[in-house]
């Protein structure tokens, strides 16, 4: 038996295991319950699959990176979990739109190089 705490100290708090479920109903799935916040953001979701796409097709970036921000934000409210997702969204988007300017930017200077070296052949 513990020693018996000094007097005017507060007494420690009682501990007990967490309660069943009433009869007929359904305990919480392994890793749920516990857990604040355990359903994931789904514009973070939105926001990684946006930037993946935009790799493969050139356009989804833009829409990666605003669903990043606002998932961002809402998941500092409400304790969601998504945040890596989110971030992923973001730094993707981010790239894949400094990428596609650059591209942009050397194909106009390849092209125009192209029609300063031969201007016979783009002209009627």
């Amino acid at each position: 038996m513990p020693p018996a705490p000094p007097a005017g100290a507060p007494a420690a708090p009682a501990y007990s295991a967490p309660a069943a479920p009433a009869y007929g109903e359904a305990a919480p799935a392994y890793g749920q319950g516990a857990q604040p916040g355990g359903k994931t953001n789904t514009l973070a979701i939105v926001s990684l699959v946006a930037s993946l796409v935009g790799i493969f097709t050139g356009i989804g970036f833009i829409v990666g990176i605003v669903c990043g921000h606002i998932s961002l934000s809402q998941i500092k409210k409400t304790g969601e979990q998504g945040r890596g997702m989110a971030i992923a969204g973001l730094i993707i988007g981010y790239i894949g739109i400094v990428l596609s300017i650059i591209l942009t930017i050397v194909f106009v200077v390849i092209f125009f190089a192209a029609v300063a070296a031969n201007p016979d052949l783009y002209v009627n």
